[in-house]
């Protein structure tokens, strides 16, 4: 990054600003291996850093907040300042995502700041606007835009209905001006009237298009909602997929070659990983907790014309019944083979202590641990190690260029 962002000394986001992308790989590398290095028992192939194809630009969504930075100050709209809860800076600036986000949060702003709309204040709990949530697709360039409000009176003379509309209209203008490389796929309203400062969906209305819009990863397209997971950086997504695809391939293990496995893919998302794995398995089953999730999953799994991928809403823990059968949403078991292979790619905090001993219990050959917190895989490897598994292979993916996080995928095979 040559310079600093406007916003270098009050954001906090950007840990790695004015220093080479080089030196920041370099970093995090030593910072990787001194945390894994008196964790991991043997010897092991460590497969390097891989950097993100996008240093700067490569962020598809962004949570964007209402607020000012003074009492009774002006309006401002982006991101949290350093350590204050009330304080938002504006982040038109921001390098992070692609500079589309700039133009929408900017143009947002100045439309409901030149009429006056106060926003949702944290103490008083009184106030309209909340957040914007902006979305793009890498390889489309479609773009979802969702103001979340509370359900208050804007205080406007005119209707909330025409109030919206001229908000709506105001973002297409970009497209009519050229400011935008990208196109609206949707242009969004979400209710949220909850106390908590994270976006809640209590409603949502589509002003303009639809409230979903395509991204392709390796070949596969995926339908994204305003709230869906999805990998904030798809190019680095696909290098990351690309190695959790290698290092579960099933060609390279001799004692089950001549057939397919059956993989199962535990925190599973919207099944990017379960999809793309499924053209090596003879069936990929999906386990993910949050149920928008799993019906955004067998969507895309439809979209793609895919037949042996299978998904189960629920927790690892309370999914995985009494001798490794899975249990369905309607408390059925489930017919799917036990797995061959299995991939985890847990929230930050890690696979819970009691799954964790479920899934060591079925003893697979194979297992690839997909980590966005360094740390939580560190601790989990201890018992999968006292259980009998190997590291084989790890790498890092660097999904977050100028912070302070970094991805892992690490495969472990089982000891004979």
């Amino acid at each position: 990054m040559n310079g600093l962002c406007e916003n270098a000394d009050k954001c906090g986001g950007c840990r790695y600003q004015g220093i080479g992308y080089e030196e920041e790989l370099r970093t995090k590398e030593e910072g990787v291996l001194s945390l894994f290095s008196p964790v991991i028992r043997d010897d092991y192939i460590y497969d390097g850093i891989i950097p993100s194809p996008k240093a700067l630009h490569y962020r598809n969504k962004m949570e964007y907040t209402f607020g000012d930075m003074q009492k009774d100050g002006p309006l401002t709209l982006g991101l949290h300042q350093r350590r204050s809860f009330f304080n938002i800076l504006n982040a038109d600036c921001c390098l992070l995502p692609h500079p589309d986000f700039g133009f929408i949060l900017e143009r947002t702003r100045d439309y409901f700041a030149a009429l006056g709309i106060s926003y949702f204040h944290k103490k008083s709990h009184r106030g309209y606007l909340r957040h914007l949530l902006v979305r793009r697709a890498e390889r489309t360039g479609e773009i979802l835009a969702d103001l979340v409000t509370t359900g208050e009176d804007p205080g406007l003379g005119g209707t909330e209905e025409s109030l919206l509309e001229g908000w709506k209209e105001s973002l297409l203008g970009l497209c009519g001006q050229g400011k935008l490389e990208g196109h609206f796929a949707g242009i969004l309203h979400t209710r949220n009237d909850a106390l908590s400062d994270a976006i809640k969906d209590e409603g949502t209305e589509t002003l303009y298009g639809a409230d979903f819009f395509f991204e392709e990863i390796l070949g596969l397209r995926f339908r994204i909602t305003p709230f869906s997971f999805f990998q904030t950086n798809s190019l680095g997504a696909e290098l990351l997929y690309g190695k959790v695809r290698e290092y579960a391939s099933w060609e390279v293990d001799p004692v089950h070659s001549g057939r397919l496995p059956v993989i199962y893919d535990l925190y599973s998302g919207t099944g990017t990983i379960t999809e793309l794995m499924a053209a090596r398995a003879s069936q990929a089953v999906g386990i993910e907790l949050v149920p928008e999730a799993v019906k955004a999953a067998r969507e895309n799994t439809a979209l793609n014309g895919i037949g042996n991928c299978s998904f189960i809403a629920g927790d690892v823990l309370k999914i995985i019944g009494e001798g490794g059968r899975l249990i369905r949403e309607d408390g059925s078991l489930s017919d799917v083979p036990k797995p061959d292979v299995i991939i985890l790619d847990p929230p930050r905090d890690g696979v819970h202590s009691k799954a964790l001993r479920k899934i060591i219990d079925y003893g697979v050959s194979r297992m690839v641990y997909v980590a966005c917190k360094p740390s939580s895989l560190a601790r989990d490897l201890v018992p999968l190690q006292e259980a009998g598994y190997r590291v084989i292979r790890m790498c890092a993916v660097d999904m977050f260029p100028k912070t302070d996080n970094i991805e892992m995928a690490c495969l472990l095979s089982k000891l004979s």
